[in-house]
């Protein structure tokens, strides 16, 4: 399948701000079951962007503006190609070994909670991808999806006590849980393609929880699913916050206002190879 993407971000300032400072994991990689075609991303002021990779191998840009400014706008287009591969990521940069993803972080810290529903809904299943799955099908029923009910600093702990929340909490909910049953998991951002909404109002997230023999495999909690050819990944991390799109701050007395348009499309299907 090949996949357009257009997303436009804009940040408005009540008064002119002195500077801003922005770090961007907008583009993505290329790997087995998924190739960037075409990728770009501009702004519509006098910035400088510099591309580099975060420690996890992730595509990242720094953005600085220099101010006065009231407005900064990013456009990202792009196309990637992606093929079904059952979930499974191979050929991705892995800069740590597999045990590193076991680390909380204050956004998956384990509590008693989460650990006795993990425990009590998937900790009897020997098998490590059949236990994943189980867990994945449990939070379905638990958690109710809300998008008015967490932000983004809501950690695991919190939303899962609230009973609902939106990409974000799910996957930080299954990563927690995950790893109190000894998985190593991480959290992906990137985009979702859904045939029946080309025009949606934010990106995707999803866990990725190691499998002995497999690999990396990916599990939408969300949507109760693993990771079709729908999906098209931009950064991983052990959180939301090392994975996060966009990223930033400014230098000013200011309100800022945010205002996000994303279109996600088929191109057409991919060649067979």
């Amino acid at each position: 399948m090949r996949i357009r993407i257009a997303h436009d971000t804009t940040y408005s300032y009540s008064e002119p701000v002195h500077a801003a400072m922005q770090l961007l994991r907008l583009t993505p990689r290329g790997h087995e079951g998924q190739r960037v075609i075409s990728w770009s991303i501009d702004t519509d002021c006098d910035a400088r962007l510099i591309r580099r990779e975060d420690w996890y191998g992730n595509v990242m840009h720094s953005l600085y503006v220099a101010g006065p400014i009231k407005h900064i706008g990013l456009k990202v287009r792009g196309e990637v190609e992606t093929t079904e591969v059952d979930g499974i990521i191979r050929g991705a940069p892995e800069r740590f070994p597999e045990a590193f993803y076991l680390r909380g972080t204050p956004l998956t810290q384990i509590d008693p909670a989460i650990r006795d529903f993990t425990e009590a809904s998937a900790g009897h299943i020997a098998a490590p991808l059949d236990r994943a799955h189980m867990l994945m099908g449990a939070m379905r029923e638990r958690l109710r999806f809300d998008t008015e009910a967490t932000t983004s600093t809501t950690s695991a702990g919190e939303a899962f006590a609230a009973g609902h929340g939106v990409c974000q909490d799910f996957t930080h909910i299954f990563i927690t849980a995950a790893r109190c049953l000894g998985m190593p998991a991480r959290y992906v951002s990137g985009y979702l393609h859904k045939e029946e909404e080309s025009e949606q109002d934010a990106g995707h997230a999803w866990a990725e929880v190691f499998v002995a023999d497999l690999g990396w495999v990916s599990f939408d909690a969300t949507n109760g699913v693993c990771a079709t050819g729908h999906y098209v990944r931009l950064a991983t991390g052990l959180d939301y916050l090392d994975a996060a799109p966009v990223r930033g701050s400014y230098y000013g007395v200011s309100r800022e206002a945010l205002d996000v348009s994303l279109r996600i499309e088929s191109a057409g299907q991919s060649q067979a190879q």
